[in-house]
């Protein structure tokens, strides 16, 4: 929030060498901070509303600490030239920041890496997203060297009337719809976030026919391997995910296999990194391998029915004249829906040739 301080005064400072800078930067942002409150609720996903709400009271709180600070503050000693700095001013430089900031090596650290500093950057930040980028951009020196220098550098040839396009990163779509206000069709590194729990895999495994007590009441040595997992104990993680590059949380995978498995010697034959592997092709055997895949397509059709609505639904609503903001909101959710789809469709292709290479055997 630093450098959206740093925005905010000078944008109030009259001949701001960045006036013209400022100037252009756009008036409002499309993130989900500034939709309305049924926009919100549209996103129908409650990890992004959790977020979206903790930065909007970030803000709030912000806003009143700031104005406790400044409130016997002389005019000509104010650093934001006596206007008022409130929650939509803070999310304005916030939102400002997020979506356009780079981040630089700053000064070398002890341990021989260099801290990250944000910084805005003219010219460049018109630069828009692609995970296959045509440029990206160099950093000639540390950010304390006078002979510092940043460039955009080309990849490939750009033709003329080209857009240059950046990589902003390996994000999911809530990140890009928190920080940039955009979403990014069939994401490959869009997930949806779960919540490991023994009631939840009973119920998964209920609905995909596969019979194992040891979710909700596992052995002393599962729970041994669960605790190695973080998913038990008092540092317990919980949340695991479905989607993105690995397609299943590696956590969850390695739990669901040690649970169906009654085999202790077997399973503690192979590493955690094994277990947590799905390139590793069926470690503890077919039958585990099969039983655990359905357990998660049961998970993914539970996650999936979590949305109020249907896919054809949202697509409906697209079709309609809309806000940006709502336009924006049911892409968002409708992409989630195809996504944990698409891990559903790629896990059943799975489990359909590892039944096969089970009948031919």
């Amino acid at each position: 929030m630093r450098l959206g301080l740093r925005l905010l005064q000078e944008r109030a400072t009259v001949g701001s060498f960045w006036w013209p800078y400022i100037s252009n930067l756009p008036e409002a942002f499309s993130v989900p901070i500034f939709f309305s409150r049924e926009d919100i609720k549209n996103l129908q996903y409650a990890p992004l509303l959790h977020q979206v709400n903790k930065r909007c009271r970030f803000l709030l709180e912000f806003e009143k600490e700031i104005k406790i600070m400044l409130e016997d503050v002389a005019l000509q000693d104010h650093p934001f030239g006596g206007q008022d700095v409130n929650a939509s001013s803070l999310g304005w430089a916030m939102s400002a920041v997020s979506s356009r900031a780079f981040r630089l090596h700053g000064e070398s650290l002890p341990n021989g890496k260099n801290a990250d500093i944000p910084m805005l950057l003219p010219l460049i930040d018109m630069c828009n997203h692609s995970f296959q980028p045509n440029a990206q951009i160099v950093q000639e020196q540390d950010i304390n060297s006078p002979n510092m220098s940043i460039k955009v550098v080309a990849e490939t040839p750009i033709e003329q009337d080209t857009p240059v396009m950046l990589n902003y990163g390996c994000l999911s779509n809530d990140l890009f719809l928190l920080d940039y206000g955009f979403v990014i069709p069939s994401n490959p590194f869009d997930y949806v976030e779960l919540k490991y729990d023994g009631t939840l895999l009973d119920a998964a495994s209920m609905a995909a026919g596969v019979s194992s007590p040891s979710f909700s009441s596992p052995n002393y040595w599962q729970k041994e391997i669960l605790s190695q997992l973080n998913l038990q104990g008092v540092q317990a993680l919980p949340k695991v995910s479905l989607g993105g590059p690995q397609l299943v949380d590696g956590r969850l995978l390695a739990a669901l296999r040690v649970l169906l498995s009654n085999d202790k010697e077997t399973v503690q034959g192979h590493d955690l990194n094994a277990l947590m592997s799905l390139s590793e092709e069926a470690p503890l055997g077919v039958p585990i391998e099969v039983a655990a895949l359905r357990t998660v397509i049961a998970l993914s059709v539970i996650a999936l029915e979590h949305f109020p609505t249907k896919i054809m639904e949202d697509e409906s609503i697209l079709k309609k004249k809309l806000s940006s903001s709502k336009e924006l909101a049911i892409q968002f959710r409708m992409q989630k829906k195809l996504m944990i789809i698409d891990v559903m469709r790629k896990l059943t292709k799975r489990v359909k040739m590892l039944s096969e290479e089970k009948s031919t055997a």
